[in-house]
């Protein structure tokens, strides 16, 4: 980008501006007729035919141009599920995206509500506890993989409830045992329990009452 923009130091007209082929979003620049960078679509909606421009100009333009590429990064990120800003910063990390210009992009994205720490913590517990139940060590490992904040994540497991939360498991888990010994149905049902980071007390009392709710012939 540096090379273009020194061969544009002195003044020079915009020429052309052109869609590129591969890549809709993106412009190319001509400056007196000759190519001289690319810059997103929304960026280069600012330019216009003769319109001259000097070689601060261009370095403006390209800095413009960087940091929309790294919020471009950010929302193709976010368009997959919602995302904690330690896991953004992870993501911009691997592409070689400055920390400073991490700091912007997420600070950008905070003040357009498209990232919440808060609101992704509470999100991340409601969907475990209605599809995967999880209990809060567990789920407090999970959000500290993501880079949620200490305080964050004790706010959002406020409400949780691990005796409700192993319960849940042990019924649905119960229906796939429900053939075995006693013995084994409670060291199965145990062991799946405890692997989700249930205590030993109330992986006990969730396998009792999942026991008991077997029909009476299963016993």
């Amino acid at each position: 980008m540096w090379r273009a923009a020194r061969l544009f130091a002195f003044m020079g007209k915009v020429t052309a501006l052109k869609l590129q082929a591969r890549n809709k979003a993106r412009v190319n620049v001509f400056i007196d007729g000759r190519f001289a960078f690319g810059l997103a679509k929304i960026e280069a909606a600012r330019l216009r035919l003769g319109q001259e421009l000097g070689e601060a100009d261009i370095a403006r333009l390209q800095a413009a141009d960087a940091r929309e590429q790294v919020h471009v990064r950010a929302l193709n990120l976010l368009a997959r599920r919602p995302r904690s800003e330690g896991e953004i910063r992870q993501y911009l990390q691997k592409h070689k995206v400055a920390d400073t210009d991490i700091e912007k992009e997420i600070d950008r994205l905070r003040q357009s509500g498209l990232v919440d720490d808060q609101a992704f913590a509470r999100l991340w517990v409601e969907n475990r506890a209605a599809f995967r139940p999880r209990s809060q060590r567990a789920l407090r490992a999970e959000l500290k993989r993501k880079g949620v904040s200490t305080e964050v994540t004790k706010a959002a497991l406020s409400q949780a409830d691990d005796a409700a939360s192993a319960d849940q498991l042990a019924a649905r888990r119960a229906k796939r045992l429900a053939g075995l010994p006693r013995p084994e149905f409670r060291r199965k049902l145990g062991d799946y329990l405890a692997r989700r980071g249930f205590d030993s007390e109330v992986v006990k009392a969730a396998v009792d009452k999942a026991w008991q709710s077997l029909p009476a012939d299963d016993d």
